[in-house]
């Protein structure tokens, strides 16, 4: 059976087709929406776990691969005192749970689809992605065929992916990650996947209700990445299989909601922690660590932040800060593994203002009494940098496209992607082209469903 699969930076979603109409599948208890994150007692348990599941057909091959995290897993289920059986490997809001209980004793990543892509990555940092994916993927593929029951299994997949995985880096990066995923997907077993651009996916499922052809400038603002299409939709064109020529311009970044929540972390609660203060000789106090500590999209800054050498570099700062106090909380964050907490804080943050004009944050996991105020124009403020990014994005798109247009400007302008859903978000991307019409989508479904119509273009 054929299904779109959105492996995204901030939530995974299936759904297949019933008649006409796409059906997302439940995920996690009701929602349609499984958060990607992933938590394990210990990182070396993340092979043991594929391992166990995967078909017995690749089992042999998979073991010669990973034999030697296979035997470091074994060492660490008897450091840890874990029965042979016992899970220790979490995915989803499972996962959320058990980082917020032991944050400073387990491996947690989130939005593993950020790290995709990466250069510089050495081969076992590579091998660790393609577990953390093909795991996920294996659970998500489990709930789903769960939910298909009688209808089979999901055996056919179109899986979207960014334009652009990362900044630099370019097709080289672009071919690494897809790589992965297709991996990742055969290991969790998938017989066939395609791959298409989310916006263009986002697109496809706008498309549906045109009833006459429009050029469209698709704008999807996902967690990880933002992407820019401008594309030719409507009757026309909704039944080709090859929609190459429809295709007039693209542009893409590893820019997204993750951004705004680390540049919101940074602005919004570094100062509680030292960030802006001064040492007793006049000085200020290194801005570095402050970044690192929320950087938990950028592999090297975390792995310098929690290094034995930052601690000894913050030990030493406190000794000669006007605020030692201050300090002494990011000295906590960095003891503890806190900052993942502190971005997904700011995440609420954001949310929460796109309701309300000011939201109080408690960082009571920090310290007891601390908490933090965030209004409107703080937030921003503080985003000013990665939405400036998302507009370059629109308008590259754009000029792309200017040659094959036969107007100035495309006849809509289609939102999509959950960053979308902040107002201030929102503001930026209409003052772009204000004479244009804008649809606001699905914020978070559009990408599932318009992969979900290509499945059954491709694989029907």
């Amino acid at each position: 059976m054929f299904v779109g699969f959105d492996y995204g930076s901030a939530n995974c979603a299936v759904g297949i087709m019933e008649g006409d109409k796409v059906r997302l599948l439940p995920l996690s208890g009701d929602s349609h929406y499984l958060v990607s994150t992933l938590y394990a007692f210990d990182r070396e348990l993340i092979a043991e776990a594929v391992y166990q599941q995967l078909h017995s057909d690749l089992k042999a091959e998979y073991a010669k691969l990973r034999s030697a995290q296979l035997s470091r897993a074994r060492h660490a289920r008897q450091a840890l005192d874990l029965d042979s059986d016992e899970q220790a490997v979490f995915v989803g809001e499972q996962a959320v749970q058990h980082y917020l209980e032991m944050p400073e004793e387990g491996f947690y990543v989130r939005s593993p689809k950020s790290f995709l892509g990466a250069t510089g990555l050495r081969a076992d940092q590579i091998a660790l992605f393609e577990d953390i994916v093909t795991l996920m993927m294996m659970h998500i593929k489990a709930l789903a065929d769960k939910q298909l029951g009688a209808k089979g299994c999901a055996t056919h997949a179109v899986i979207g992916r960014p334009v652009n995985f990362q900044g630099i880096g370019g097709e080289e990066s672009n071919r690494q990650a897809e790589a992965i995923l297709a991996l990742a997907a055969r290991r969790a077993g998938f017989s066939e996947v395609s791959f298409l651009f989310e916006p263009l996916a986002a697109g496809m499922d706008f498309e549906a209700s045109l009833t006459q052809d429009k050029t469209v400038l698709v704008v999807d603002v996902g967690g990880g990445t933002t992407d820019c299409s401008v594309v030719k939709m409507g009757p026309s064109h909704m039944a080709k299989a090859d929609r190459s020529a429809d295709f007039l311009g693209h542009s893409g970044q590893r820019i997204g909601g993750n951004d705004l929540d680390i540049v919101l972390a940074m602005k919004a609660f570094m100062p509680y922690l030292g960030l802006g203060s001064q040492m007793v000789n006049g000085l200020p106090v290194p801005s570095q660590p402050f970044w690192n500590a929320v950087a938990v999209n950028d592999i090297s800054a975390q792995r310098d932040f929690v290094s034995l050498t930052t601690r000894k570099m913050l030990e030493e700062l406190i000794k000669d800060a006007e605020r030692s106090d201050l300090l002494s909380r990011l000295l906590k964050v960095q003891r503890d593994q806190l900052g993942y907490r502190l971005v997904r804080s700011a995440e609420g943050a954001k949310i929460a203002l796109s309701d309300s004009a000011t939201t109080q944050t408690s960082l009571d996991y920090v310290d007891a009494a601390l908490s933090a105020e965030v209004d409107q124009q703080g937030f921003v403020d503080a985003i000013a940098q990665p939405v400036s990014l998302i507009q370059s994005l629109m308008a590259e798109a754009m000029t792309q496209a200017q040659g094959e247009l036969t107007q100035s400007q495309a006849d809509i302008i289609y939102v999509t992607g959950g960053t979308a859903k902040s107002p201030a978000i929102y503001q930026k991307i209409a003052q772009m082209y204000p004479d244009t019409e804008i649809v606001v989508g699905d914020h978070f479904g559009s990408v599932t469903a318009g992969l979900t119509r290509w499945a059954q273009k491709v694989f029907g």
